[in-house]
């Protein structure tokens, strides 16, 4: 289906077309007719697949010209990485549509945010530490709010922003059009949205907790000692080759390469240089500007190898993935989808390849359990038999009241 085929305005067909597409995808193709008509939305669909065109095309389509804006639209999302790429997602869907769009996010002086929000805003992408902060000092006015998403549910519950989603819906006219987004539907999501969302209509496009069909995976089981060994030999054939470094930047190859610590990251980012490659490096200890400098640079092919904590295994919009490296297997099931849905987008096709050594076969019997299949073995020089019939004891986690989360400041 073509986006001109919703009734949208002209102007923001031609953006959506200057930014390269022109056909829908399935969560665009079922989620903005019922926003357009005015609806409550309940989404689940996995990253990737184009859901920030599907709320934020009717958002700009609905939002009307003011000489003096005021804020209509408010887009929650849990991490400085993902707001800043919702915001250049609707700076570029709305480039020739007179709206103003603002971005607030922690981990950043407000200087800059304070001037866009004195400029007024229409849109408004926000953080919540950031967002409830700079609302108790009376510098952001959110009275005039008619439609209100949240993005990403599942992963703000998990970082324990509960407390302020429901802090800031208090903030926000009870009369507004409610959108939820969320990669999984557990029962702390399914209760907020039946707190939050009236009559919505709900949408799921991919099954639940189900990588996309577009991204190859791999397992390779080896001993722990020679996992930088399996890594450096591909990278250093795959990424760092003559025949991927004689091609023009566009058109290299690139990769992700996760662990489960900071402490492993930067651990394994001096073991790859040392082996003569260039990688970049991110976790949660970075700064915001050392943050977004290095995925400017990653996803500009300045840099074609990133490794990465789970900070950036969500939300993040890399064109052209081709390898995502899990060197550790995460401790959460789900962050293994995740992680692998940075490749494989916008229908292309992607690779995964898991190292795994004896330490983390619970680990790896968890997220096959998930997936409901065996990742498939892919043999290197380093590969150890691997037998499956053998399966971990695995420990129930005991079920604890979840603690409050305490907000650092300057930490969102």
């Amino acid at each position: 289906m073509r986006f001109k085929e919703f009734g949208i305005k002209k102007d923001i067909v031609n953006a959506v077309r200057k930014a390269g597409y022109e056909e829908t995808t399935p969560i665009q193709e079922q989620a903005i007719p019922p926003i357009m008509e005015g609806r409550d939305v309940l989404g689940l669909a996995q990253t990737g697949t184009g859901k920030t065109a599907a709320f934020a095309l009717p958002i700009l389509n609905g939002v009307e010209f003011r000489k003096r804006p005021r804020v209509r639209a408010l887009i929650l999302t849990p991490t400085r990485e993902l707001a800043i790429q919702i915001f250049d997602n609707f700076k570029k869907y709305g480039r020739y549509l007179d709206l103003r769009t603002a971005c607030l996010y922690g981990g950043a002086k407000k200087g800059k945010q304070l001037e866009q929000l004195k400029r007024g805003a229409d849109i408004l992408v926000a953080t919540p530490g950031r967002l409830i902060d700079l609302y108790q000092e009376g510098m952001v006015d959110l009275n005039s709010v008619e439609y209100f998403v949240l993005d990403e549910a599942d992963r703000m519950l998990d970082m324990g922003f509960l407390p302020d989603v429901k802090k800031i819906n208090e903030y926000i006219p009870p009369k507004r059009q409610m959108i939820m987004f969320s990669a999984t539907m557990g029962r702390d999501v399914e209760k907020l949205a039946d707190k939050l969302l009236r009559d919505p209509v709900k949408i799921q496009v991919d099954p639940e907790n189900r990588p996309a069909d577009t991204v190859d995976q791999h397992l390779i089981y080896c001993k722990g000692e020679d996992k930088d060994q399996v890594l450096i030999s591909f990278l250093q054939t795959e990424i760092a080759g003559p025949d991927n470094q004689d091609l023009p930047r566009k058109e290299r190859k690139n990769a992700i390469v996760f662990t489960r610590t900071k402490r492993g990251a930067d651990r394994l980012d001096k073991a790859l240089k040392k082996a003569g490659l260039n990688p970049a490096c991110i976790h949660g200890d970075k700064t915001q500007g050392q943050r977004k400098d290095t995925l400017d640079r990653f996803r500009t092919g300045q840099m074609l190898i990133l490794v990465a904590t789970d900070v950036a295994a969500r939300g993040l919009d890399i064109p052209k993935l081709n390898f995502v490296f899990n060197y550790d297997l995460p401790d959460e099931a789900d962050n293994y989808i995740h992680r692998i849905g940075r490749t494989g987008r916008a229908g292309q096709r992607g690779n995964s390849y898991t190292l795994c050594c004896q330490d983390e076969l619970d680990r790896l019997y968890q997220v096959e359990k998930l997936l409901g299949e065996q990742i498939p073995e892919f043999e290197t020089p380093c590969s150890e038999v691997l037998d499956r019939s053998i399966k971990p004891q695995v420990k129930e986690k005991k079920k604890t009241e979840r603690k409050p989360y305490r907000r650092k400041r300057g930490r969102y």
